[in-house]
């Protein structure tokens, strides 16, 4: 498939142009330690929760991500960026009878991180679909103040840990902990409604938390303009060919032999052991 990584014929000229692009002011990486996190379940999953005997979760994944820039008061160019993680936690509860029973909660986190995000007093605005005829009234968000845009990549956690409290006080969760905080595309992805029964009424409950481990890479940008050196443009020289899926067995033998499945890899090499909660050598970051 070499023939697929060049697919444009090479331009004769070049010349230099000017392009907008988005510039990296400032960004940093991070790997956050968070430590009984509550799950909150649905009133089925709060059920199986009473009643089992053993607990344990078996994947979690971010759902949603919901982040916010603010300046920084009293320093000029730089900006506070929260971060809140809607992990969906999918758990396997033992009934009884050598029976098991999944269950889904939802787990909230939050990261905050400040970072250089220079300063202007301008105000943006783009023809983007807004008042694109002579007699369309204009919107009002057609335009917006220069604020740096916040950029966040993050994996799926890594479960450390599972555990059932007794008391919500031990549990580290966000605040936000009612129904109505939640974004709504978050909830639609549920089968059953979420419970998020006050704790204070009803101190008998347990309550499932978990330990999470995400990684995670912050950085803010700015559009920029920058003079480059370009290519005029060429046309592709490769052709489109269909897919012939007449005879599934010829396809088949066409494709190339999996040796790299067949491979069990090598043990990485021994490193020192490092005194932390398993994430870093940072504090233990519980809820924040």
């Amino acid at each position: 498939m070499a023939e697929n990584r060049f697919p444009c014929g090479g331009g004769t000229s070049r010349e230099t142009v000017c392009i907008e692009t988005n510039r990296v002011l400032d960004s940093c990486r991070d790997r956050d330690c968070y430590e009984n996190v509550r799950v909150y379940l649905s009133d089925f999953g709060n059920e199986i929760l009473e009643r089992t005997g053993a607990i344990r979760a078996k994947s979690a994944e971010i759902l949603w991500t919901n982040i916010g820039i603010d300046p920084i008061q009293f320093n000029r160019g730089f900006y506070a960026v929260t971060i809140r993680f809607y992990i969906r936690v999918t758990c396997e509860a033992c009934v009884g009878g050598g029976r098991s029973q999944e269950v889904e909660g939802i787990a909230v986190l939050e990261k905050r991180v400040i970072l250089y995000g220079g300063d202007t007093n301008t105000h943006t605005y783009r023809s983007d679909g807004c008042g694109d005829s002579f007699c369309s009234l204009p919107k009002p968000n057609c335009g917006s103040r220069s604020v740096p845009t916040a950029v966040v990549e993050a994996v799926d956690p890594v479960l450390l840990g599972t555990r059932i409290l007794e008391k919500a006080e031990e549990c580290n969760c966000c605040c936000c902990c009612h129904e109505n905080d939640l974004p709504e595309t978050v909830m639609t992805t549920f089968d059953s409604p979420i419970s998020f029964a006050d704790p204070s009424n009803d101190r008998a409950r347990r309550f499932l938390t978990v330990s999470l481990g995400i990684f995670s890479v912050v950085r803010i940008t700015r559009p920029a303009q920058y003079l480059v050196s370009a290519t005029e443009y060429a046309i592709p020289e490769k052709e489109c060919h269909e897919v012939e899926d007449d005879d599934p067995c010829r396809v088949f033998r066409s494709m190339p032999f999996p040796v790299g499945e067949f491979s069990t890899g090598t043990a990485p090499a021994a490193s020192s052991p490092r005194p932390s909660c398993g994430c870093s050598d940072s504090p233990r970051r519980c809820g924040s």
